[in-house]
């Protein structure tokens, strides 16, 4: 169960470089305008408080990668709640389909990684 938590939590880490990936270097382009539905204006003048959102992306992906290669449990369960609340919060006020992109994957590796504790390996 401890491999599972580790490779769950390193899935949502991947997530987050892919977010961090758009917020930062594709969010004025065609693929960040089709995936936000914006136009080229919206994107220009909403480019910097993507770039900072992608930022915290990034810091949130390294934290779950250091919590899934040093396999700390307080790490992973740490930075998966972050994660969780962020979505629930974005799918409260910005888009209902981040509850199911960012905090459900991430309460599936939360819920792996409280359950390795059970086990003994």
């Amino acid at each position: 169960m401890r491999v599972l938590s580790n490779l769950l939590t390193a899935l949502v880490g991947l997530a987050h470089v892919g977010f961090m990936i758009l917020e930062m270097f594709l969010w004025n382009g065609p693929i960040g305008q089709r995936i936000f539905a914006m136009t080229p204006e919206q994107s220009a003048t909403t480019a910097v408080l993507a770039a900072n959102q992608g930022l915290y992306n990034g810091l949130i992906a390294a934290g779950l990668f250091w919590g899934a290669l040093s396999g700390r449990r307080d790490l992973k369960i740490f930075f998966l709640v972050c994660v969780i609340m962020a979505g629930v919060f974005g799918a409260m006020t910005a888009k209902l389909t981040i509850l199911y992109t960012q905090a459900a994957p991430a309460l599936v590796a939360l819920l792996a990684t409280l359950a390795a504790r059970d086990q003994r390996q």
